[in-house]
């Protein structure tokens, strides 16, 4: 049985109720445990992470958050630099399921988010089961 930590990024509320449900679903179906955090933005997940990482308490990782586009260049930043410190964690063998979406509109997030549609929340889960798996196989 793995613990997995799924950090959230709770900005947008109500979107992340449902990525969360999506992702506590899919871990509990899957036989595993988890707890969860909060952190102020998306940009502030990986950093979470590898503080987490360091505890030893945790076998992997779930991102959860939502960037909307906005009217300035910040979504950029936040979408671009959350996924490629997201992605240095993973080269260094962390194993993280990433559901940070970064959608241009309500809409979008509405549809990704709901566990009955899209359910990237639940996906991130078994994404970061995948990779503890293959962690493991490898290690």
């Amino acid at each position: 049985m793995a613990h997995i930590l799924i950090v959230e990024a709770r900005f947008y509320e109500s979107y992340n109720d449902m990525l969360l449900a999506g992702a506590r679903a899919a871990i509990d179906a899957a036989g595993h445990s988890h707890e969860t955090v909060t952190v102020p933005g998306a940009l502030e997940i990986p950093g979470a992470i590898a503080l987490a990482q360091d505890s030893a308490r945790f076998d992997a990782f779930v991102a959860i958050g939502v960037v909307i586009r906005g009217e300035t260049y910040h979504f950029e930043i936040v979408a671009g630099e959350s996924a490629r410190a997201i992605m240095a964690l993973t080269l260094d063998g962390t194993a993280i399921g990433n559901g940070i979406l970064t959608v241009e509109n309500d809409a979008q997030a509405l549809v990704r988010a709901d566990p009955q549609q899209k359910d990237k929340g639940g996906e991130a889960a078994k994404a970061a089961l995948a990779m503890l798996e293959l962690q493991r196989r490898f290690a």
